[in-house]
């Protein structure tokens, strides 16, 4: 049962006046406080912004942002739910008390389908038309002739057929390609829209062995970890590439570096790292047949006033005593 008054603090650099203007214009019952610069200065040691967003955070209901300050639990005692600007949550879930706490936790999942469908598109076809060759060509201008290659006819395999996995299906197919998917929640081998093959997650040996594209969009959970290693790499065929969309830390980055370098597969394209930035010392930067992206997928015009939207919605929701969308499975990390 929520409050008369509902405090609700944001977290986050991208908020302007528009977006917290519409926070506020939810209801009168809703109070807003802006804590990001106070929980940027309590993790910088000042002990001056600590006792303040002590206070701020003692009446919190609602958190609201990126990031979320340390400790929060402890320091929020009526604290009941917590909305994230991002789809991905791993990196909240490394706090055991707020994994094993009531505190409801939502994402915006759904709102990348778009952004990074189109991305795994452009990786498809920049491998598949050799983009990077011709980059190389003209920054030595060389006039040299190539082969490039044809999506149609080809197989992708989605690994994670999500929200995102989905759209890559739909635009895949639109290509003319055939589709193979995996999903943790499919119990026996189907079809589904936009897929030809939908196979349970123990079925990934087929998917890697038939895909000539493979793509993860996986969150990255304790059972995600190091999913991809020497076992699934070497699973791929020689000619086949590997998109990861997901995390970093569902791919063994030191196997793949070997992947890469000994040929097992055509190459890769990453947008997220283990380690991001990516250390300036990865062997992955010296990887020709690797193309790099610095997490940007998911990103696009407006994205802070998306995510406010969903936010918004979901307010909304909780003051009426809603059930909120995109609650997340904290046991499961997604």
């Amino acid at each position: 049962m929520v409050t008369d008054t509902v405090n609700v603090v944001l977290s986050s650099p991208l908020l302007d006046e528009e977006d917290m203007g519409q926070i506020i214009s939810i209801s009168p019952r809703v109070r807003v406080q802006d804590i990001w610069d106070l929980s940027r200065a309590d993790l910088k040691g000042d002990s001056v912004a600590r006792d303040e967003l002590d206070i701020v955070l003692a009446d919190a209901e609602v958190v609201y942002g990126f990031r979320l300050p340390r400790n929060l639990i402890a320091r929020a005692p009526n604290l009941k739910w917590v909305q994230v600007a991002t789809a991905g949550v791993d990196r909240f879930l490394d706090d055991d008390d707020f994994r094993r706490s009531p505190v409801i936790l939502t994402n915006v999942s759904g709102i990348h389908a778009t952004p990074i469908g189109e991305f795994v598109m452009e990786q498809m076809l920049m491998f598949a038309k050799n983009a990077s060759f011709c980059f190389e060509l003209k920054q030595k201008k060389q006039w040299q002739h190539f082969e490039p290659t044809v999506l149609r006819g080809k197989t992708v395999g989605i690994v994670g057929l999500g929200n995102i996995g989905k759209e890559v299906a739909r635009l895949s197919k639109a290509f003319g390609m055939s589709v193979i998917a995996t999903r943790r929640s499919t119990p026996r081998t189907t079809r589904a829209r936009s897929v030809d093959l939908m196979l349970p997650r123990q079925e990934l040996p087929r998917l890697l062995a038939e895909s000539d594209y493979v793509v993860i969009t996986l969150p990255h959970t304790r059972e995600t970890h190091n999913l991809f290693g020497e076992k699934e790499l070497r699973a791929m065929k020689q000619s086949a590439y590997l998109i990861n969309i997901g995390r970093g830390g569902i791919v063994d980055e030191d196997v793949l570096a070997r992947a890469l370098a000994e040929n097992w597969i055509a190459g890769a394209g990453l947008d997220v790292f283990a380690t991001e930035p990516l250390p300036p010392d990865s062997k992955l930067w010296e990887f020709p047949n690797l193309l790099f992206s610095p997490h940007v997928s998911g990103d696009m015009e407006n994205y802070i006033g998306q995510v406010t939207e969903v936010f918004c919605k979901n307010l909304r929701r909780y003051l009426e005593g809603k059930k909120l969308l995109n609650v997340v499975n904290k046991q499961l990390g997604y």
